[in-house]
């Protein structure tokens, strides 16, 4: 029993983490219904810009994390306004191609700058090791991992809930052109939206970077779970998305720890599953 509560734990601390990358898409593609595959890169970024932070900066772990947040979403706001926002009004077919060709594009720019090996990162002694809570020895920096993923999650939906920006956002989700026609600054509420999302795909790749692989493939390996917690938890909607990343964090863990032969099976049976009961997503709603 203690063995498989462990699991489940390890599953929804990496649950977390897709949460934490896949967010960012589900509010632009709730928002703007533009298709930016190249959120994963952005989270790769993040985890390069805490590496370098670290080794040649000589910043600790935890000041690293925002640094990642600002500098990735200084990035995703400048490609927003200098590329995407171009695209906007294109069909997904157009808008899946641009931003797949900048996934590869950013590969090969990580590749070039930072080498095709992978980086290591040290944490904090007090966030190495296990630690007793209930008879469980859990890991200290997968129980930092779910502490900070359910602070962000309450940070995002008291401030899309009880703030003025908040409120302009939900406008635009419910449309854009009334809000637009009421006098509100849509693009420059798609500006901000797009820089929070990379910020927070950064900061998700920063915080995976001990646990996941970090390499010039990283958003290759995760592209398709960020898709998948998107598309299950409803575009547009926090809790769907957490819900979502969750199922599929335990799904995954548990899958490959007890049929590891079976490798991602059971992740993409439950999307299946999901998806013809509500094609819409979790919490979606239904057009």
């Amino acid at each position: 029993m203690n063995a498989l509560l462990t699991i489940l734990f390890n599953g929804l601390a990496y649950g977390v983490l897709l949460f934490i990358i896949a967010v960012g898409l589900s509010v632009t593609m709730g928002m703007m219904q533009f298709v930016n595959l190249a959120q994963v890169s952005f989270s790769m970024l993040g985890g390069y810009v805490m590496v370098t932070a670290m080794e040649s900066l000589g910043l600790p772990f935890l000041a690293s994390l925002p640094l990642a947040f600002v500098a990735v979403a200084v990035f995703s706001v400048v490609l927003e306004r200098l590329v995407l926002r171009h695209f906007y009004d294109t069909d997904d077919l157009t808008q899946v191609l641009l931003t797949l060709g900048l996934v590869f594009m950013s590969i090969s720019a990580v590749a070039f700058f930072w080498g095709p090996s992978f980086r290591p990162v040290t944490v904090p002694s007090w966030l190495s090791g296990q630690e007793p809570v209930l008879g469980l020895m859990l890991e200290r920096y997968r129980i930092f991992l779910l502490v900070a993923g359910a602070l962000i999650a309450l940070v995002l939906v008291l401030g899309l809930e009880r703030t003025r920006f908040g409120a302009m956002v939900r406008a635009c989700v419910d449309n854009r052109r009334a809000a637009s026609g009421c006098g509100m600054n849509t693009s420059a509420v798609f500006a901000l939206t797009f820089a929070l999302g990379g910020g927070l795909a950064g900061l998700g790749g920063a915080l995976s970077a001990n646990l996941l692989s970090l390499d010039p493939n990283f958003p290759l390996r995760y592209l398709v779970y960020v898709l998948i917690v998107v598309s299950v938890g409803g575009m547009g909607n926090i809790f769907g998305s957490l819900l979502a990343a969750l199922l599929i964090g335990v799904a995954d863990v548990v899958g490959k720890y007890y049929v590891p032969e079976a490798g991602g099976l059971f992740i993409y049976l439950l999307t299946v599953l999901i998806m013809m009961w509500r094609p819409q997503g979790l919490l979606g709603r239904k057009v």
